[in-house]
């Protein structure tokens, strides 16, 4: 009878193994605190551009957590697993209640994938809501290219391209991006990634199309087109990446949906730069440059961005860094609007790298913009944009600081 209940024992507890191993987690949270005047942090950011420089400009507590779990694996070495990951974000300003000042929690993620298919050579049938396929600059958290909703689809199915060299194909269909979007639409999402155009560099090719008869808002049919070549291993784990974006009607969300009673009037181009190098043990950096002109019967704009961050390892936990970015944004009715912010922080981390990760920032970030930008922030939903209003926090100022903590981690 011992011998019975040590082996169920012995069983149970390697059956526990085993699904733990299979059980993945990840981790993110990013939280800013600081003072501006004697008032709670101010971050800033130019009306009509898409994105701001980040680092000592995020005031906000965001977080989110995401499980995955093997629910089976099978003979033929497919596996099949499924995803749920919940985010919650919440505003830190005193101007918070321009975006609605409460938590705003959400299912950001929940998903089954069956992967490893060999009907699919090795790719992937999935079902659910999900961050899908996306591309970024980190230093702006801009997603330039994101397919991300619900729906379902193939990815990564393996297929001959020139020459008999492999090509990963991906095709989905969506039905909305996220649960704000007040109007659903399909959207069919191809995607083919992988032509090898010289050493370690690739090209990727991505159509987005909406079509009008499942168009609530009565707008044209969008579509949407990304071309983006990537190079890799730049000084060790660099990389560059630049993409040229083209879209029409509700495909100028180039990715996602953009609004869904845009005409084909409505265009928009975009050209993003991105390049990261570790260039020594202590010298890192990333570079942006955003070109986006989006012409309409309605008006005209052009949104321009330039700048970076570079990060130096002083001691094993101890680094500085540095961010500059300017945004100008053009309307064909108006003056150029313009903003220029700096950041500078010397920051406790795991590492010195660019990507160590957890780190703690004392941040002071300086900024400066004109009177166009302040005149087009009156008025603003976004607590970012308002303060640069002449009605906002700086007044009729056209600088300002802020100085405060900043953590970021992800695991």
């Amino acid at each position: 009878m011992k011998h019975i209940v040590k082996w169920l024992l012995a069983a149970t507890l390697g059956a526990a193994c085993q699904n733990l191993a299979a059980v993945e987690l990840y981790g993110y949270i990013r939280a800013l605190g600081g003072t501006t005047d004697s008032r709670s942090a101010a971050c800033y950011k130019l009306a009509g551009a898409a994105t701001k420089y980040r680092m000592g400009n995020e005031c906000e507590v965001y977080g989110e957590f995401r499980v995955g779990q093997q629910l089976n694996a099978f003979d033929d070495g497919s596996e099949l697993k499924a995803y749920v990951m919940v985010s919650n974000f919440k505003p830190m300003t005193d101007d918070a209640l321009l975006q609605d000042g409460r938590s705003d929690s959400r299912f950001a993620q929940a998903y089954v994938t069956w992967d490893k298919l060999p009907a699919l050579n090795g790719g992937s049938l999935w079902a659910g809501r999900r961050y899908y396929k996306r591309e970024d600059i980190h230093v702006t958290d801009f997603f330039y290219w994101n397919p991300q909703g619900l729906g379902a689809g193939v990815e990564d199915v393996v297929i001959d391209g020139p020459g008999g060299a492999p090509l990963k194909f991906s095709y989905a269909l969506f039905r909305d991006d996220n649960k704000d979007q007040d109007d659903k639409a399909t959207r069919h999402d191809i995607q083919l990634r992988g032509f090898k155009v010289n050493p370690n560099g690739q090209l990727e090719l991505g159509l987005s199309l909406i079509p009008s008869n499942h168009n609530p808002a009565g707008g044209d049919s969008g579509w949407g087109v990304t071309v983006q070549h990537r190079q890799q291993n730049i000084a060790g784990d660099g990389w560059n990446k630049l993409a040229v974006q083209y879209g029409v009607g509700p495909g100028i969300g180039l990715g996602n949906t953009g609004p869904l009673e845009s005409g084909t009037d409505v265009q928009r181009l975009r050209i993003v730069e991105g390049i990261y190098a570790q260039m020594t043990p202590r010298l890192g950096g990333m570079l942006t440059a955003v070109y986006q002109r989006d012409t309409a019967d309605a008006g005209d704009q052009t949104w321009t961005s330039l700048g970076g961050r570079v990060t130096y390892g002083v001691t094993r936990q101890f680094k500085l860094q540095a961010e500059l970015g300017q945004d100008w944004v053009n309307p064909s009715t108006g003056d150029t609007r313009s903003l220029t912010k700096l950041t500078v922080a010397p920051t406790w981390a795991m590492a010195s790298n660019f990507w160590a990760r957890p780190e703690l920032r004392f941040f002071c970030t300086y900024a400066k913009w004109n009177q166009a930008a302040a005149d087009a922030a009156v008025g603003s939903g976004d607590a970012a944009v308002a303060s640069l209003a002449s009605n906002g926090v700086f007044g009729n100022d056209k600088h300002g600081v802020t100085i405060g903590l900043q953590f970021e981690g992800w695991w």
